[in-house]
């Protein structure tokens, strides 16, 4: 039952509706017809405004990811709702991948077999494929990763692991623009200091020698970070990924809102006629203002106020009325409205469905995730277009080239670890790429270093 529908009943279904994402179409008798109820996908970008460090405790302090400190989240939360995206990051992150990470021994030296019993413990004591995987992932959603080293009682690096980005925030950066430590915590809740783990950081200009400096500094201390980041033009501390114009593009609503528009027309066949537009802080500032704390309270006030809003479009009588909103306005004059209604068209389309448009809106999502649809098999749409074999071992061979920054940038850590070490005159970190091959070849794929 959709909470349109419970309120009518008075007995709207908590279930029925996502914490603070009320995306939702709800039927309207009266309209004979749906009404949709969608917030905007570019909020999650609400970072253009100058960020003030928050304070954890007297000695922590970070810089917030985003105007709430919630960003990372609610991307992730945009990125799984849409199969089309969620695909392209998962495809991304098995391209970038590769054949995995292996410290390749060099072939013209001889390894001594003290050093060759280092490195294979090393090996064995470390899941380096998991860790350089745990790397694609957070490199290909946030254009950064973390990983942690740390020293044994000898003074040399005995474990490397990863901590997910998502959970990681960074220190407020000194005069000469060094970032002291990573703080990383659940900062979904309230963080105190007793809650998080405070981590010096290398200095990603000069990682080698700020290690050896700051082990001679405080022998006793094991554990340090090391962050990967894809250097951006405008980003100071959390980098944008370019796959975020798509939220603060239409696309993204576009696609949702056509399989909101279908799943309506397949259950009653009636058309969607209104389009709600609400910001994501509108139902939280309604809850707050009529003074209710319980979440199941404030899910069925959210269905009371959808009710209200679609008994107003509801009725000749009420053609001639206004629905008033508050609006923001942003420092440069632009005006933010926090509810927007849009009157659908009634023209009903013919066989296809919203074919073609589907069509364009995962092209287009394709296109900002920089995958080629056919390499995902999306290519949604009754009327089934596709590449030759060819053409798609060429379109991977190319991904994977692309992948070459990446593994650049994420390989220092690895660099490092082998310096530190003093293995590098032995061993190097690698990653082969996979090129697929014809059949004459008589192999489906092969690895070709890089």
């Amino acid at each position: 039952m959709t909470g349109y529908a419970a309120v009518r009943k008075g007995n709207a279904d908590p279930a029925d509706f996502k914490d603070e994402d009320f995306f939702s179409v709800e039927y309207a008798p009266e309209l004979k017809g749906h009404v949709v109820f969608t917030s905007p996908s570019a909020e999650v970008f609400r970072e253009d405004s100058e960020l003030s460090p928050l304070h954890v405790s007297d000695s922590v302090t970070v810089m917030p990811w985003g105007v709430d400190n919630m960003m990372p989240y609610r991307l992730m939360e945009l990125v799984d709702d849409d199969e089309t995206v969620a695909t392209c990051m998962n495809f991304n992150a098995e391209v970038a991948f590769a054949s995995g990470l292996c410290y390749r021994p060099k072939s013209d030296v001889r390894i001594p077999a003290a050093v060759r019993s280092e490195i294979e413990d090393f090996s064995e004591g470390n899941n380096l494929n998991t860790v350089w995987l745990g790397q694609c992932a957070d490199m290909k959603m946030f254009d950064f990763c973390v990983t942690l080293i740390c020293l044994d009682d000898r003074g040399k690096i005995c474990r490397i692991m990863r901590r997910h980005a998502a959970y990681c925030r960074f220190g407020v950066q000194s005069a000469v623009g060094q970032i002291p430590y990573v703080v990383y915590a659940q900062w979904r809740e309230n963080v105190t200091e007793k809650d998080c783990s405070v981590i010096p950081m290398l200095d990603p200009d000069n990682m080698l020698e700020d290690l050896r400096r700051k082990v001679k500094e405080n022998p006793k201390r094991r554990i340090y970070a090391v962050v990967s980041r894809v250097p951006k033009v405008s980003s100071t501390y959390y980098p944008i990924p370019a796959y975020g114009s798509l939220f603060r593009s239409d696309w993204y609503d576009i696609k949702k809102l056509i399989g909101k528009a279908k799943k309506a027309k397949l259950r009653n066949s009636a058309p969607i006629k209104y389009h709600i537009e609400v910001s994501n802080g509108y139902w939280k500032k309604a809850c707050d203002s009529a003074g209710i704390t319980d979440p199941e309270k404030r899910k069925e006030h959210v269905a009371a106020l959808k009710k209200q809003m679609i008994d107003f479009l509801s009725g000749a009588e009420n053609s001639g009325k206004v629905l008033f909103s508050s609006t923001l306005v942003t420092p440069d004059g632009r005006e933010i409205p926090e509810v927007k209604v849009t009157k659908i068209s009634s023209d009903e389309k013919e066989g296809g469905d919203y074919t073609t448009d589907i069509q364009e809106a995962v092209n287009m999502i394709c296109f900002a995730m920089r995958v080629h649809s056919n390499l995902v098999g999306s290519v949604p749409g009754k009327s089934q277009s596709n590449n030759s074999g060819s053409d798609k071992r060429e379109l991977y061979t190319i991904a994977q080239a692309l992948q070459k920054p990446y593994h650049e940038i994420m390989l220092e850590v690895h660099r490092l670890v082998c310096r530190f070490n003093g293995w590098n005159k032995y061993v190097s970190p690698s990653v082969d790429i996979i090129q697929l091959t014809t059949l004459d070849s008589h192999q489906d794929s092969r690895k070709v270093s890089v």
